[in-house]
């Protein structure tokens, strides 16, 4: 960055007069300024500058020639903040593409997502009904959330029931379990 100028106005009127020596000169000598301004300014990588200052001129070399331009004296300020935009544009562009490997791996179509999203919120109105049980029936029914294969027989032998306590107890407390969830899903 040995050149100082601020005044790129002759690089307007180079543009509009079709001089394109003038105009090849002047956009060499801004064009490194513009990706050092992103460098050091907007912590930008070397290839990220070039791309956005490159963009960035496009789109300011388009409002040159529809003469757009109404103070030419000040294009070098209207060009860093061009840049700075298309940066920030760019940058946002990035981060919405910025996966990790796993997150991707996690991926779910929208009828599994609404399945998971159902799911969860069953699970957690479950776990409230649960909660409202008496301490004795709520031990007796996890064990059979814990081990959904176990048998009357096992239950029986567990909890030193016969098999009908065992057939009433769970009947009961599902129902129970049932309507508490009914009523909370209505909520």
């Amino acid at each position: 960055m040995s050149n100082g100028r601020v005044d790129y106005s002759e690089l307007v009127e180079a543009l509009q007069k079709g001089d394109d020596a003038k105009a090849g000169e002047l956009i060499n000598e801004v064009l490194p300024r513009l990706q050092d301004y992103l460098a050091v300014v907007m912590n930008a990588e070397r290839g990220a500058a070039r791309e956005c200052v490159q963009q960035a001129f496009l789109d300011v070399f388009e409002q040159i020639r529809k003469d757009k331009i109404k103070e030419s004296k000040y294009i070098f300020s209207y060009l860093i903040k061009a840049c700075r935009h298309e940066y920030l544009r760019y940058s946002k562009r990035q981060h919405k593409f910025n996966y990790e490997e796993e997150a991707l791996n996690d991926l779910y179509e929208p009828e599994e997502q609404m399945s998971r999203l159902l799911d969860k919120e069953r699970q957690r109105i479950l776990e409230a009904c649960l909660e409202e049980l008496r301490e004795k029936s709520r031990k007796f029914i996890e064990y059979f959330i814990d081990k959904p294969d176990a048998t009357t027989e096992e239950a029986m032998q567990e909890f030193d029931i016969s098999s009908a306590n065992v057939r009433t107890r769970k009947s009961r407390i599902l129902s129970r379990l049932h309507h508490c969830y009914k009523r909370k899903s209505n909520e």
